[in-house]
This record gives C-alpha cells, structure tokens and sequence, in this order.
C-alpha cells in the first residue's frame, strides 16, 4: 500500500486523465442501462418454466398474454358496453403480430375481460404501447392494460422514476451531513463525486453484462442505492484520515500513509461487502444473481476509485482541500464524542447490558414475518396495470382457489389406447386427491372415458368431432391437465401440493406449472440454498477479519454483533410494514429482503467495525495498551462513523419515499440496518466488550507462537 500511494502520487495527473474517459465512456453506456433490464427477476429453471414453454410452444397458451380490462357505470346499457368493447378491439386489430385470444369477451356484473397475445415477443415494451395508444375512455366506459408483462414494463418505468426521486431527497441532505462532518465545501464535495464516479463507472460495466445475462429491474435501484452509499463511505473516511495526516506532514507523505491505513481499511471493508454479495450467487434466482452482480460490479468501482482516484484528487489539491471553510473548528475543547466515549468505557458491564436488551426487545416480532413474492401490488396504486389486474382478480379470480397445470408426457403417442389407459389413470389419481376441486381433461372435455375414445376413435364421423379436444388438449406425446386446488396460489397446501405430487410416481411421467409451482420452486430454492450462502458469508468474513486484525476473538464478536443487530432491523420491519405503522400501508415482506438485507447489510455494516478495530488496532500495535487503544480509536472514529452513517442512512433511507413496494422495503431496512449498527453495537456494545475482554481481545495462536520462538 506504501508503494501504492507513492505510485498514485508520482503519476497522479495521468491517473485523473484515465478517470476522466473511463466516466465519460462509461457514462454514454450508464444512461442506457434500463433498456437491458427487465422483469422482477423471480425466475428459476424448473419445472414451472418447462411447463409454461410447453403450454407456448405445443399448446399454444401464451406466457405472455396480456389482458384487456373494460369497465361500464351501473346506468350504462349492456347493449352499448359490447358494441364499446368491439370498438376497442377493432381498433387494435391493427397492431402489428397481435393476436386476440377470445372469439368474445367475458362480462361479468360491470366488468369484461380479453386476452391478447403476441407472436414476437422480443419487443414487448413496444408491443405494449402501441397497444395503449389505440385505448381510449368513452363516457361511461373504461379500458384499462394489465397482465404480468405490463406490469413487469411499468416496474421498470416506476424504477427510473424512484431513482430520480431517490437520488434528488438523498444526495442535498448527504450533502448537508458532509459539510457538518468536513466543515469546508472542497472536502465535502469530492466524497459525493467520488461515489458519483463510482456509481456510473459500475452501472457502465452492467450495461454489457445485461446483453449477456438477463438482469432485473431491482438493478437500476440497488446499484446507486449501493455504490452512492459505499462510494460515500469510502470516501468519508479517506478524505478525514488525510486531513488529519496533513496537519503535521507533506502532501506526497499524508497520501502514502492515508493510502496505507485508510486505503487498508477499505480494502478489507470491501472485500467484507464482496463476499457478502457472492453469498447470494449460491440462490439461483434471477433477482438474487442480478443484485449480487450489480452490487459486486459497484463494489469493485468503489474500491477502486477510492484507492486511485481520490488519492489522486487529493494529491493535486493538497492543503486547497481546506479553503473555503464555512464552520469553525473548535480547539481546546474536550468534544462530545471525548465525553461519550469516556462515559462508554467507564460503564462498560452497564452499557453492554442496556445495548443487549434493545437488540433482543427489536428481535422479538421477527417470528411474525410473512414473506410473499411481489406481484402487481408491488406497484404505486397511481399505475392503471395494478388496478387493473387487482378489479380482473377481484371479478374474474377465485380468491381461495388456484389452478394447477400438468404435463403429462409418455414415450409413446398419447392418444395410443395404452397410453390413453394410462392417463385416465392419472387423471382418477388426481381427482382422488382430497385438495382437489376439479380436473379438467381430454375426458372432461369429451365427456368420455378412455375406453369411449378408443372405440369413438375408429368411427371416422366421431373422430372428427372429437379432433378439436384432441388438438387443444393434447399433442404428440403429451396432455395437458388443468387442476384446480382448494387453496390459495402461495399458501403452504397448495405449494406442498406441488411438490409432492411432482415427486410422485405415476403411469406417465408429470411436470408441474402454475402460479403454485412458481411459488414453491422459488421458496425452496431459497431455503434450500441459504445456508450454504450465509455458511460462506460467516466463514470467509471470518478468514478475511482474522488476516486483518491477527485476531481469533474480534471476528467472532464482529459477526455475533452484526447477526443480532441484523436481527433486531428484521423485528422492526416487521412491525413497520407487515403491521403498518409510520405511515406506511401493511403488506407482506418481499421475499427477497431479508436475504438482501444480510447479504448487503452485513458487509456493509463491517466497515464500521473495520474503521473502527482498524483504529485501535494501530493505536494498540503502539502502546500495547487495550483501554488506551480502544478509547483513543472510539474518539478519533466516533463522529466520522457517525457522519458515514449518517450519510449511508439518507443515501437508502430515501428510497423508502419510492413507490415500488419492495424498494421501499429494501431502503428502510438498508436504512434502519446501519442506523442500529452504527449507534448501539459500534459505539457502545462493540467498546464496552473491547473494555471487558481486555488483551484477550488480541489473542491468536499465531501470536503465541512467535511469543513462544522468541523465549527461545
């Protein structure tokens, strides 16, 4: 790192320079990062997609059909509402490869509904809109677009749109938090640029990953929400340490000894953060893999510009980072912080106890969690798709039932008369089932057994007849199954259901589809896989803190703490959203927050415990003293960790002010995550344990044995 920092200063011009293009390049390819992302990632390659490629492909049931909502006033004439609905159609008969999957619309009481397809499915987003733009209102009547492509398309407008919102409440008040925290507008500006830089480079990097992968919609949020936060961070930290080293040295010498103790510290910070997003690479779950590339990708650009950039920025400015000072710096003075940190070390059994009880009361509602997958109420209620799609469930869904499709398949034809035997059986099975409602089949549709098709099979007349049935509902080899379930689509019968019956062996081979099987691939593929994802978190940043701080204690107390203050953030948020306080409308968890949440929040909250254990380690290396060591490192860090925090807080916080529900979520907690971290486990109950443990804090087997070869 000395070498480094030399390095970066000696050619610190040419390091700009480079920066300068790689922001504009990266920039030009940034702006059109949303044109590659799509869809809320919730996908897996399981049974449920085969099926629905089957349904599209030999079925002809669309997986991306589109539903058109219409809607009359109770004194419009029945007679008026058909001819309206045929008007509308007509005028988009047009609309290039668009197929209308209904000869006549279903009404129900106020309400019609018809589906619609399209055969390129490629241009989905335009497909989209160029059917809005031949929707209008008349009078009485209303037309509204929803289906999950619409939505998935409004998810991505919504997006740009919060991000926007996000970024013009976080970055002002950053901004504010900053020029508290430096006193002076030169230094409170190259944090925020530097994040800035980071941020763009990053999202630059995706716009090429997004040709080759597909990448969710979450991206556009959780990159800035991320790099804005870290890049700050960084930053915050850089630029205070090399205040501080240019108090009493030259500008090459307080860059070489920022670079090799702050640049350290960041290093290793990121590396924490970096691991923690490579724990979420083991779900395979497209908004899992997204997140986790989008946030390694930031992370990289993070670190990166902190060690070269900035460097290089602050040795041009040198002692200019002091002008334009706008607060005075108080001298003499014993500060708060002084005071607290006294206070903390004085009464650390006390402190301890009183930060445990908060943590543990925080804890408590996290056994309530209700997780769901987000679905068209993820949306703000202003977009037309949601209200649509919730007025379509409302009229035309049965809440408290769902369907289920099967495919079942056979080596042979499967309108041979063994094969035909074989899916009657099956279907005899299934209907036997005491959570089934109804099966709809070949025999439904015929009203025949199979014996009756097989003899009905060599009369011409009747073979014709049946040939409709037959070509909807079976092809080649295969038949489809319509099951409906006595139970809702994410409840825990209906995904067992699914499961079990998958598992099953039967006559012919099963595969498994609907909005059941979507859900129960997805959970399990959660649950199966978390373990594996946090064992890798734990142990790796384990490993990563050991090698820093040549400690076998302080790793395993840096993760308890992290483990329960991310405990305690998951009680809250349960009690914030799940329950609906503060203003914000109850709603299930995301199911994707609280593996988010640890995989992003437990790196992130590491740099506060490597800041700060980076500090009284150096302190400790020289003295050998641990009371002098920790409150020496709990003073020189204490408001610098708190302005990072705070910066961190407003930067996701803000994002709880979006409109996508799951954004929401993901930001407060983020939010409310570090606020924990950064108050009550790093400035109270980290100190008071570092008091209580004394040296043992600094004990390691390595230690002993250079201890032991020395005696010798």
């Amino acid at each position: 790192m000395n070498k480094l920092g030399k390095l970066i200063f000696k050619y610190r011009k040419l390091v700009l320079m480079i920066w300068t293009l790689l922001l504009l390049l990266s920039g030009f390819f940034a702006l059109k990062l949303p044109s590659v992302l799509g869809g809320s990632g919730f996908e897996y390659d399981g049974s449920y997609k085969e099926v629905e490629k089957i349904m599209d492909e030999d079925f002809n049931i669309p997986s991306s059909s589109l539903i058109l909502l219409f809607e009359k006033s109770d004194d419009a004439s029945e007679q008026n509402f058909k001819e309206y609905i045929e008007g509308t159609l007509s005028r988009i008969k047009v609309v290039k490869d668009l197929e209308i999957q209904q000869s006549s619309p279903q009404i129900k009481d106020n309400r019609a509904f018809v589906i619609l397809s399209f055969s390129n499915k490629d241009q989905m987003p335009q497909n989209i809109e160029n059917v809005r733009d031949k929707l209008k209102d008349e009078g009485s009547f209303s037309v509204g677009l929803t289906g999950r492509a619409v939505i998935e398309d409004d998810m991505n407008h919504a997006a740009q749109e919060d991000l926007v919102r996000a970024e013009l409440i976080g970055i002002p008040i950053a901004l504010i938090v900053l020029l508290f925290a430096f006193r002076g507008v030169i230094a409170a500006l190259i944090p925020l640029i530097t994040g800035f830089i980071s941020v763009v480079v990053a999202m630059g990097m995706l716009y090429f990953t997004g040709h080759k992968l597909d990448l969710s919609i979450f991206v556009l949020n959780t990159t800035p929400m991320i790099g804005l936060a870290l890049g700050i961070d960084f930053a915050l930290l850089f630029v205070n340490r090399f205040r501080e080293e240019l108090e009493m040295k030259t500008t090459d010498e307080a860059i070489v000894k920022t670079v090799s103790t702050s640049g350290r510290a960041i290093l290793f910070s990121g590396f924490c953060v970096l691991l923690g997003l490579i724990g979420m690479l083991f779900i395979q779950v497209g908004v899992f893999q997204s997140v986790a590339l989008a946030g390694i990708a930031v992370v990289f650009t993070s670190v990166l510009a902190a060690n070269t950039f900035l460097p290089a920025l602050l040795s041009v400015l040198g002692p200019y980072i002091n002008k334009w000072m706008i607060l005075k710096q108080k001298n003499g003075k014993e500060g708060s912080w002084h005071t607290f940190a006294r206070y903390v070390m004085k009464r650390p059994v006390v402190m301890a106890l009183v930060a445990t009880i908060i943590l543990i009361t925080g804890l408590l509602p996290v056994g309530d969690m209700r997780l769901a997958i987000p679905e068209a109420d993820a949306l703000p209620t202003s977009y037309e798709s949601r209200t649509a799609f919730e007025k379509y469930k409302e009229t035309f869904g049965d809440k408290d039932k769902t369907t289920v499709y099967i495919v079942a398949s056979n080596d042979e034809d499967i309108q041979d008369q063994d094969s035909l035997k074989k899916l009657e059986k099956v279907v005899q099975n299934i209907q036997s089932d005491p959570l089934v409602v109804e099966v709809d089949s070949i025999f439904s549709a015929t009203q025949m057994s199979a014996e009756e098709l097989i003899a009905a099979s060599e009369v011409p007349e009747l073979k014709s007849q049946l040939a409709p049935a037959f070509e909807q509902l079976t092809n080649g080899n295969e038949a489809l199954l319509q099951v409906k379930l006595n139970a809702k689509n994410s409840s825990p019968k209906a995904k067992d259901w699914a499961r079990d019956w998958e598992k099953k062996k039967t006559a012919l081979a099963l595969k498994i589809g609907g909005e059941s099987k979507f859900h129960q691939e997805i959970f399990d593929e959660i649950i199966n896989k978390i373990v594996y994802s946090l064992a890798f978190i734990l142990i790796s940043t384990y490993i990563v803190l050991f090698i820093a701080f040549r400690s076998v204690l302080i790793p395993l107390k840096a993760i308890l703490m992290n483990v329960i203050s991310l405990g305690c953030t998951f009680g809250i948020i349960v009690w914030i959203f799940q329950e609906g306080h503060l203003g914000f409308h109850a709603s299930d968890i995301a199911l994707m927050i609280p593996v988010f949440a640890f995989s992003i929040v437990f790196g992130l909250s590491m740099d506060y415990e490597v800041f700060l254990i980076s500090r009284i380690y150096e302190i400790y290396l020289e003295t050998g003293d641990n009371d002098k060591a920790t409150l020496e490192g709990l003073i020189s860090t204490s408001k610098i960790i708190t302005s990072a925090a705070a910066i961190m807080i407003v930067i996701t916080g803000a994002f709880g002010f979006t409109g996508i529900i799951p954004v929401q979520q993901m930001g407060v907690t983020i939010a409310l995550a570090i606020f924990i971290d950064a108050t009550i486990v790093r400035m109270v109950l980290v100190p008071s344990l570092m008091k209580l443990l004394g040296d043992v804090n600094w004990w390691s087997p390595l230690k002993q044995r250079q201890r032991i070869k020395q005696v010798e």
